[in-house]
């Protein structure tokens, strides 16, 4: 990989452009972590929305200057901050700008300074900063990568690679320091988000923007198991009072008399900006009074004011109805964001990003394993080249898991239609398995090169059609494979077929596909979904 010695304004801008479209693909996920110190909103959610407030507001930066862009991500972040995580996060860009003053363009020592000052400022946007955050989480990156440069390091991929991989070790490690993410078995919400950010703008530089579209952000998982149910965790009976959130706008303001002030009327407080905008955060059990106290000194903009109570609340119920009855989670190996929303949709616990030519590892079962609140676990591989791995995963968990010797995605489709919450884990590994030997599927692709195979000669590009993993047709056309493969089949028997359109072929062509399959087939209920995997232009399942 070639080397980067300095980036400029507009890289520094496109890094971040990449990293709220990284941080998007999982910020659901990342709100569903969320438990410190109670639901504030959402955390994904909100550093995702400061993160597109930076974005604009970057790309009216005055000038192309590595300063330039820095300012205006961060005003941008601070005007458009939600929530305790993206007031954080705001300030961690407030500091980075300052670490870029006056540069046009900046090194890998001049980064890792810039990192340092994010860190520091974070910290002191705070009156009681938390141990276990997303605070700890910058100052390990910090860290990290001043000892990068130290040692000679002056490549900035290498340098942001130190930062992933210290981000990453770091939340792994904030259970440990956080008792609350300890007992929910979760790490923080708003280092993960971090963690995704400097991924995405790590993805960014090694030129895999690309690829991006085809893949999803790791969740890390901590070393430690959940301790207490979700309902245990709500025991505390102390209201929690007002989530209030506003951007202050004046002259001359006094952020450290202000902050001083609400330090005495409420809980996590963040007062961070300058003379002409304060982003102010609080919890209190007055809302009323903090407003009237900041009104007479400018005007209030954005002004929010959440009941966490309801908050915690509705996450108790989100979490009541993520954990079946009989306690069984299913994970799923899938790639491309229509099948993805499938598999979700029908009630898979977690889906890891993988399939042909994109194997997960081990580590990624695991970990996905691990993130799932149940002890019994469900594995649908879909990929004949992840079975193996996935059988593996048993020895390294005190976990149960039961793998479903899925090959094609309407295996595992068909077998998470057949699940039954209530039964046990055995007889739901029977049905499953019952249910895909059923299925049948088509897979269309083209040739990588011209050859000759099982009787069949094949150009180069020219469209192939697979059943139940054999190669059986080829042709000039995928609509001309299709008909190949079908007739093959006893299509009298059949109720229903399924087309999932590749991320190569556009919606329209996916349902010229289904609307000849319903005139050929009138008997049959022909159903069509963009699943947008990559590789096979059409995954068709036929039941």
């Amino acid at each position: 990989m070639k080397q980067v010695n300095s980036l400029g304004g507009q890289d520094l801008r496109e890094m971040f452009v990449a990293a709220a479209g990284w941080l998007e693909k999982s910020s659901s996920e990342i709100d569903a972590l969320n438990v410190f110190p109670v639901p504030d909103g959402d955390t994904g959610t909100n550093m995702l929305l400061t993160m597109r407030s930076l974005v604009e507001e970057a790309y009216r930066a005055p000038d192309h200057s590595a300063a330039a862009v820095a300012q205006a991500m961060a005003k941008g972040a601070l005007l458009g901050a939600r929530g305790n995580s993206g007031v954080i996060l705001s300030q961690i860009l407030r500091g980075l700008a300052q670490g870029l003053t006056e540069k046009e363009t900046f090194t890998a020592v001049e980064l890792a300074s810039a990192l340092q000052q994010s860190a520091a400022t974070a910290y002191s946007g705070l009156s009681n900063p938390v141990e276990g955050t997303i605070l700890t989480v910058i100052k390990d990156v910090a860290a990290a990568v001043q000892a990068q440069v130290s040692g000679g390091g002056d490549d900035l991929v290498l340098l942001m690679e130190a930062a992933v991989d210290a981000a990453g070790e770091s939340v792994g490690n904030t259970p440990n320091l956080l008792q609350v993410l300890r007992e929910a078995g979760v790490v923080d919400a708003g280092g993960q988000g971090l963690y995704t950010i400097l991924e995405g703008a790590l993805r960014y530089l090694r030129g895999e923007v690309e690829q991006m579209r085809f893949r999803k952000p790791q969740i890390i998982v901590g070393n430690v198991h959940a301790t207490k149910l979700p309902e245990m965790i709500a025991a505390d009976e102390d209201p929690y009072g007002y989530c209030t959130e506003f951007l202050l706008k004046g002259e001359k303001i006094d952020t450290d008399r202000i902050k001083k002030k609400l330090e005495k009327k409420g809980e996590s407080l963040i007062v961070v900006g300058d003379e002409a905008a304060v982003r102010i955060h609080v919890h209190t059990l007055d809302p009323g009074e903090v407003l009237t106290y900041a009104a007479d000194r400018g005007t209030m903009h954005q002004v929010s004011i959440r009941n966490m109570d309801e908050q915690h609340q509705d996450y108790l119920e989100m979490q009541k109805e993520k954990t079946p009855a009989v306690n069984i989670g299913i994970i799923a190996v899938v790639v491309g964001e229509g099948l993805t929303e499938v598999f979700t949709s029908l009630g898979a616990s977690a889906v890891v990003p993988g399939g042909q030519t994109m194997n997960p590892s081990t580590k990624d079962l695991l970990q996905a394993v691990e993130r799932v609140v149940s002890d019994k676990i469900i594995m649908l591989p879909n990929n004949k080249n992840i079975m193996a791995t996935a059988n593996q995963v048993q020895s390294l968990t005190e976990k149960t898991i039961a793998v479903v010797p899925t090959i094609t995605i309407p295996q595992g489709v068909a077998a998470l239609l057949a699940f039954d919450y209530e039964v046990n884990l055995e007889t739901n590994t029977q049905l499953m398995q019952k249910a895909a030997s059923v299925v049948k599927s088509i897979e269309i692709t083209r040739a990588a090169r011209a050859t000759q195979l099982g009787g069949l000669e094949i150009k180069k590009k020219q469209p192939i059609g697979f059943l139940d993993g054999d190669l059986v047709a080829v042709a000039d056309s995928t609509d001309d494979v299709l008909d190949q493969v079908l007739v093959r089949l006893d299509l009298g028997k059949a109720e229903v077929v399924t087309i999932y359109g590749g991320a190569d072929i556009e919606a329209d062509e996916v349902e010229q596909m289904g609307s000849g399959l319903r005139e050929k087939y009138p008997q049959l209920q022909i159903e069509v979904i963009q699943g947008g995997q990559p590789h096979y232009d059409y995954i068709v399942s036929v039941e």
